[in-house]
């Protein structure tokens, strides 16, 4: 076999990245985090207990859990909801691919993914039955998280263009990093794991729309808790899996900016870039989403009312969420027209029931979707959407939404999370727990073990 791939390596004067990542993650301790940090922090955990929860009896939950009981393993780590116990790398699959499997996650666009899916799960695998304390467990969610974003970073974005699932392959390194923290790894082992990890990344974006997508989060976070476990055992790996020739950078992407990914993340930590999701489809269809809602409420519109709808939007959507004619409610959430016209005839996107396969054949709200036009634009963020909206009598309507800003008070942010954590959590878990699992994560600080979280979090 001839040739060879191309070589990311970094300049001279900057810190290799794998080695200074694994320093990085490991630096982080509770004393010296911000309270808005913990907060959100918090309030991550909190939001992926509500999607996990909602999801536990998803078909694809269900396939994955009756394959790990046929498997068996020792019993060690809960699923969300249900409340069987397996295996730990089984926990953190099956807990990964639920939390995912709605789409209804947080999401970060310096990791060009969802953090929180990755390398919760791992965490709670690996603490449960370990008497690790609320302040432990924060100190390594945060290492996960702000991993990252810096990973993320190191090879955007020419590696999410070229087909990735950063979810799945940088979502393989937060888990390696938080586990390694909660496992007391030190630089070197923590750098294998990542060796470990990047061998193991993969996720692929032409699978969205199917089960595979959720599938992704669940398998980084069993890659990134297998590494960091295997690390400590003594398995070897690479320590620059990063930067290497034919390494993660060199063959996953055509960008490699390590100064940036070593570098002070915007507004001091990632974590403050969290975006989370109030519409339980695809993120890129927020802003058009917002969009639509705002001119239906502002102006009084009716879906007979309207002779055509104008989408501008970044041009990377179209192989992310343009399903053109989708069938199912999975597609459904996977469709910039659909949930445009969802928005526009007052279906409530925010509920998980409205993305079913009676919606997405629907002749009503199919006229509308094929209403919407799409110019797609070059270079422009991809979470602004600026629509038009033509309507029957002659006049025309605009709006604007970037759903790329962070919300600027935390304490309104947690407000909104706590109704939709109700709204997912309770119909499942019975209004007791659902309150009891509320109140034990806005106390995570102060936990003595993060067991307290898992006996409410199943039904």
């Amino acid at each position: 076999m001839t040739g060879s791939a191309a070589i990311a390596r970094p300049a001279t004067n900057t810190p290799p990245p794998t080695a200074t990542l694994a320093q990085q993650a490991l630096a982080y301790d509770f004393s010296a985090l911000p309270a808005d940090v913990v907060e959100l922090a918090k309030q991550c955990l909190l939001d992926w207990f509500a999607v996990t929860l909602a999801a536990w009896d998803d078909p694809l939950v269900r396939i994955l859990t009756e394959d790990a009981e046929e498997e068996g393993g020792k019993a060690l780590a809960t699923l969300i909801g249900g409340g069987t116990k397996v295996a730990r790398l089984q926990a953190a699959l099956i807990n990964g691919a639920a939390s995912h499997a709605l789409d209804y996650d947080d999401v970060n666009m310096w990791m060009s993914g969802h953090p929180t899916v990755t390398f919760a799960p791992a965490l709670l695998a690996q603490a449960e039955g370990n008497r690790i304390s609320g302040r432990a467990f924060i100190e390594a969610f945060i290492s996960g998280y702000e991993t990252a974003g810096r990973a993320g970073w190191l090879v955007a974005p020419g590696h999410y263009g070229r087909g990735f699932h950063a979810t799945a392959t940088i979502g393989a390194f937060a888990a390696a990093a938080a586990c390694a923290r909660l496992l007391g790894l030190d630089a070197e082992r923590t750098a294998t794991a990542f060796g470990i990890a990047g061998t193991q990344a993969a996720g692929l974006k032409s699978v969205f729309g199917t089960m595979c997508k959720p599938l992704h989060a669940g398998m980084a976070a069993r890659a990134g808790l297998a590494a960091a476990r295997w690390a400590a055992k003594g398995f070897t790996s690479r320590r620059d899996i990063l930067e290497c020739a034919q390494g993660f950078a060199a063959t996953h992407s055509p960008d490699f900016h390590p100064d940036k990914a070593l570098g002070a993340p915007p507004n001091g930590f990632h974590i403050r870039n969290n975006l989370f999701k109030y519409h339980a489809a695809c993120y890129l269809t927020h802003a058009p989403i917002e969009c639509v809602k705002a001119l239906r409420l502002n102006h009084a519109i009716l879906p007979e009312d309207v002779r055509s709808i104008t989408l501008k939007i970044d041009r990377e959507t179209d192989k992310v969420c343009n399903i053109q004619q989708p069938a199912s409610g999975l597609e459904a959430k996977f469709s910039l027209k659909l949930t445009t016209a969802f928005a526009l005839a007052g279906v409530d996107t925010a509920a998980l029931g409205s993305y079913n396969a009676a919606n997405a054949n629907d002749p009503r709200l199919a006229r509308l979707r094929d209403k919407v036009e799409i110019d797609f634009q070059t270079d422009w963020p991809h979470t602004l959407a600026e629509v038009r909206v033509e309507l029957t009598n002659g006049r025309h309507v605009d709006a604007r939404y970037d759903s790329g800003v962070p919300e600027s008070d935390v304490q309104r942010q947690g407000d909104k999370l706590v109704a939709k954590y109700r709204a997912l959590a309770t119909p499942v878990l019975g209004e007791a727990k659902a309150e009891a699992l509320l109140a034990a994560v806005q106390r995570l600080e102060v936990l003595d073990s993060i067991d307290d979280l898992l006996t409410h979090a199943v039904r």
